[in-house]
């Protein structure tokens, strides 16, 4: 671990290699698992104003949960995200022809309808952020349904902070992500 700013950064995020591989995977983050995708209480606001934009791409099954739990939910923990389907795949989850698994927010956002592209959270993946009251914790989410991610990266030889610099800047600034591309290279 070392220190940025206000951030504690895991090394794994520099020491692993990724690239999503949707072909191999289906996108099975974004249905598998036991929880929706963390936001925060911005996030929350703009889903609920951007839920009739989106909705047009939405499955009738998102609809249905959405509209019954809200645009977001919130946790026993108090903590906010994403409304799942029958406990299993997000809300916002939409099937290619090829039943691989993508987001209908992105949808959206790439045909022009909205501006927002995602969850941090969700664009963020494989890392991981917590929030604490003095600090964020910045850690390496290393799940088996990513282990073809963990192949095409070492074959690519594109390291975790590297797959996500575009959403490592949008949640820590371009500033933060110079100075974490300085620790990577001392450690190589």
């Amino acid at each position: 671990m070392f220190q940025l700013g206000k951030t504690i950064v895991s090394e794994a995020i520099i020491e692993n290699d990724f690239v999503c591989n949707l072909s191999a995977c289906k996108g099975a983050c974004c249905i598998d698992g036991d929880a929706g995708a963390p936001l925060t209480e911005e996030e929350a606001q703009t889903l609920k104003d951007i839920y009739p934009k989106v909705k047009p791409f939405l499955r009738t099954e998102s609809i249905a949960v959405i509209e019954a739990q809200g645009t977001s939910i919130t946790t026993a923990f108090g903590e906010l995200e994403t409304p799942l389907i029958n406990g299993a795949d997000c809300a916002y989850v939409i099937f290619d022809k090829k039943n691989t698994a993508l987001c209908a927010i992105e949808e959206a956002y790439n045909q022009g309808e909205v501006t927002w592209k995602k969850p941090v959270s969700c664009h963020l993946y494989p890392i991981r952020v917590k929030e604490y009251t003095e600090f964020s914790a910045v850690n390496y989410d290393k799940w088996e349904i990513c282990d073809d991610a963990c192949s095409l990266g070492k074959e690519l030889q594109v390291p975790v902070y590297k797959f996500v610099k575009e959403a490592l800047i949008r949640k820590f600034g371009e500033d933060w992500y110079t100075e974490l591309e300085k620790v990577a290279a001392t450690m190589k």
